[in-house]
C-alpha cells in the first residue's frame, strides 16, 4: 500500500503546493492558504515525518521529493506552482531539478542551494527534555521549552506539533526519533550540476542570515530564470512575520512572472 501525503486543499484555479520547513507542518500556513486560495487550489502539504503525515525510518530530501510525485500524480494534478520554505524549499529545488515538466513556476522561501551544518540542536534538546508520562498541560511543556528556548514564537511553533494521542496522552505529530538520527539530512546540498531553468523566485527575509550575497551566485548557477526578493521586516520566519509582504510578493510572481 502506497504512503499518501496527507494535505489539506482549499479553493479552485492552478495548483499551489505549500511545503513547510523543519518540523513544521501544512497548518503552519493556514492563514496565507486563505488568502491564496483566493486564486488557487492550494495544497497544504505535510512532507513525511512531519505532521499528520507518515512516519518512516527513511529521511531525505530524494524521498520527499518522490512523496510528492506520488501525491501530484495520485491527486492527478498535473503541472503545479510550488512553494517551499526552509527544508520545503530544498525539498522544492529538487523536485523541480527532477521533473521540470510537472513545475509551472517555483518559489524558494529563505533557503538556497548550498550545504548548511546542524544548528537545530537546542531545539532537539528542548524537544526531548519534555516527559510525556509527566507532563499534565501545555503550559507544563512550556515551562520545560524556556530552559532551552528564549524565542515565545518558537516555542509556539513547537507547542503545535504537541497533540493527544488516541490514549488521551500528549505526543509529538513528528517523528521526533528519526528526526534526530538523520538531521544532518536537512542541511545537505542541490547536487551540483543539478540546474532547472523554469521561472524561480528566492525570497529572502531581511533579517536573516539563511541567505548571503555570496549565495547569489550559487543560486544562479543552479536556477538561471530565477530572482531574489527581499522582505523587509522579517527573518527566517518571513511569511509569518511579514505576511502581506510575502503574499504580495508571491502572487505578483505567480500571476505575472
Amino acid at each position: 500500500m502506497m504512503n499518501l501525503l496527507h494535505a489539506t486543499i482549499s479553493g479552485s484555479g492552478e495548483p499551489l503546493i505549500v511545503l513547510h520547513g523543519f518540523l513544521g507542518m501544512g497548518d503552519n500556513w493556514k492563514s496565507l492558504a486563505l488568502n491564496f486560495s483566493q486564486d488557487y487550489e492550494v495544497h497544504l502539504v505535510d512532507q513525511r515525518n512531519h505532521g499528520r503525515s507518515f512516519h518512516d525510518d527513511e529521511f531525505s530530501y530524494e524521498h520527499m521529493v518522490e512523496d510528492l510525485l506520488s501525491y501530484i500524480q495520485h491527486k492527478g494534478l498535473g503541472i503545479v506552482n510550488i512553494l517551499g520554505h526552509s527544508m520545503g524549499g530544498k525539498t522544492a529545488m529538487l523536485f523541480a531539478v527532477e521533473y521540470p515538466e510537472l513545475v509551472n513556476k517555483l518559489i524558494v522561501a529563505d533557503i538556497a542551494p548550498k550545504f548548511y551544518p546542524r544548528h537545530h540542536q537546542h531545539i532537539l534538546n528542548a524537544l526531548n527534555a519534555v516527559d510525556f508520562e509527566k507532563v499534565s498541560s501545555r503550559n507544563d511543556i512550556e515551562e520545560i521549552y524556556k530552559q532551552y528556548i528564549p524565542e515565545f514564537e518558537i516555542r509556539q511553533f513547537l507547542l503545535k506539533n504537541v497533540y493527544r494521542n488516541n490514549r488521551g496522552q500528549f505526543a509529538y505529530r513528528f517523528n521526533l526519533e528519526v528526526l534526530e538520527e538523520q538531521i544532518d539530512e536537512v542541511g545537505v546540498e542541490l547536487p551540483p550540476r543539478a540546474v532547472y531553468e523554469g521561472p524561480t523566485l528566492f525570497l529572502k527575509g531581511a533579517n536573516s542570515g539563511y541567505i548571503t550575497e555570496d549565495d547569489e551566485r550559487h543560486i544562479h548557477a543552479h536556477f538561471p530564470n530565477s530572482r531574489i526578493t527581499i522582505i523587509s521586516n522579517s527573518g527566517h520566519w518571513l511569511h509569518a512575520e511579514n505576511p502581506i509582504d510575502f503574499y504580495n510578493n508571491v502572487v505578483g510572481f505567480l500571476k505575472n512572472g
